[in-house]
């Protein structure tokens, strides 16, 4: 409730401001008036103090929701809250085997010792940090020596001594109602947390647990993923190895070095090998999708002439295309400049460009491929008679695994990494991919590459 000397003069300023100067306000002793002014003044303090408070906790959050990992954002939250809390020595601990164990996860001081580091563990049990959790409220140390008098069974506060700190808050964090560790605040004077309030100290450490706890998952997640991809690249380029030895006997048989073949017997072959290279086709997919997840794609700059990799790319698919009695047609702009680029990834581009416009065009039809110079920049445009794409099926097209609905006219099959692994290796060339598709009238795929790579210019 407003103090009754407040709002009358809070009244009087209403009225002065509409224009009624006969205002009278009934002074109050001086005293009065002095001890009145210094509860403002604190009250605009605890104002300004919990503003601060939140406008960092808001930063915060909207850094972990861009995707911070766990030590990007403790070394976030290290540098935001000294002006809210004093520290020279900040540190997080996790709990692990299902809360038996307290772990620090991480650490960071002022001062150049650690003898807390990363990775120091000891058993909650029999520890005064089980009393903490139990309550569920800060615990404050303002002298750390004296404590450890009293405490020198006390491993971790000898330690952080030995650091130099005096004074000492911790924080037990929560999350979803579930104890996940502790959040240490120390610093090296004396009572440096003698007059803090132990509601913000739990208002804080609510929201740092909250923050804390979504980075960490997030940082698994990330790891997972990692784990996962590294997996997949193991195991694609294990089975790949067979595989293609399998496809070296298959060919010795077909080319008869092995011995004459039947008819019947050479088409068996013949479907082997044709399955063995769908095969091999998608763990070559997988390894590079593998490759791209963790950020290890290899592209290979080297001044190239793009006319040399559009024409070995439409001689090794004539022979797809005149099974289906599709014509390629090809259109180079002459005097074209030579430009940078990995020759063998770009191949591999056009490759799956090709590839989809025979795979979904009916037979008897064309396939263009046209090739200019726009301003600094080679385009490469593949251009079908065929199906199209309909537009709800736009959004899948550079998806990991996206397929539309529209299917192979020869009964080909599709992983649907092709143009998802083209975009990547198009964007490592600093260049752009798109279409354009219309049902019924066929699709334009089309992709331009800059002559020169920004990061070797000048």
């Amino acid at each position: 409730m407003m103090d009754p000397r407040i709002q009358q003069y809070t009244d009087a300023a209403r009225r002065m401001k509409n224009g009624d100067f006969a205002v009278e306000v009934s002074l109050a002793p001086q005293d009065e008036i002095t001890q009145l002014g210094q509860s403002l003044l604190e009250l605009g303090k605890a104002f300004e103090l919990k503003t601060k408070e939140i406008n960092t906790l808001a930063r915060l959050t909207e850094q972990v929701n861009a995707g911070l990992r766990l030590e990007d954002t403790l070394n976030l939250i290290y540098d935001s809250f000294k002006e809210i809390i004093p520290y020279d020595r900040l540190s997080l601990s996790i709990l692990e085997n299902e809360g038996s164990l307290v772990k620090a996860r991480w650490v960071r001081s002022e001062l150049a010792a650690h003898v807390i580091q990363s990775g120091y563990s000891a058993p909650l049990e029999g520890s005064s940090l089980k009393e903490i959790l139990s309550s569920g409220c800060p615990r404050i140390i303002n002298d750390l020596e004296e404590y450890y008098q009293q405490n020198p069974q006390s491993v971790s506060t000898c330690r952080i001594i030995q650091e130099g700190m005096k004074s000492n808050l911790t924080c037990p964090l929560f999350a979803m109602g579930k104890p996940i560790g502790f959040m240490f605040f120390s610093s090296i004077h004396k009572e440096s947390y003698k007059d803090v309030h132990v509601e913000l100290f739990q208002q804080i450490a609510g929201q740092l647990a909250l923050i804390v706890e979504k980075s960490r998952l997030y940082e698994d997640l990330v790891d997972l993923n990692e784990l996962k991809s590294r997996f997949i690249g193991i195991a694609a380029h294990d089975i790949r190895n067979p595989i293609s030895s399998i496809m070296s006997y298959l060919n010795l048989f077909e080319n008869g070095y092995l011995g004459p073949l039947s008819e019947q017997q050479l088409g068996v072959m013949q479907r082997m090998l044709s399955n063995c290279q769908v095969m091999l086709s998608l763990l070559n997919d997988l390894l590079d999708l593998s490759s791209l997840q963790i950020g290890m794609l290899k592209v290979e700059f080297q001044k190239s002439r793009i006319e040399t990799v559009i024409q070995s790319s439409v001689e090794s698919f004539a022979p797809l295309a005149s099974a289906k009695f599709i014509q390629l047609n090809v259109s180079i702009k002459e005097n074209l400049p030579e430009l940078e680029m990995d020759p063998n990834r770009i191949h591999q581009v056009l490759n799956n460009l090709i590839s989809n416009a025979i795979k979904y065009s009916f037979p008897e039809t064309e396939i263009h491929i046209q090739v200019s110079q726009v301003a600094d920049t080679i385009q490469v445009c593949v251009k079908d008679q065929g199906q199209g794409i309909p537009e709800e099926d736009f959004p899948k097209l550079f998806q990991e695994f996206g397929k539309a609905r529209v299917k192979p006219t020869g009964g080909e099959t599709s992983t649907g990494l092709g143009l998802s692994i083209a975009q990547h290796i198009v964007q490592s060339h600093h260049g752009q991919i798109t279409f354009n598709s219309t049902v019924g009238k066929g699709s334009e795929f089309y992709f331009s590459l800059p002559l020169e790579q920004p990061l070797k210019k000048g």
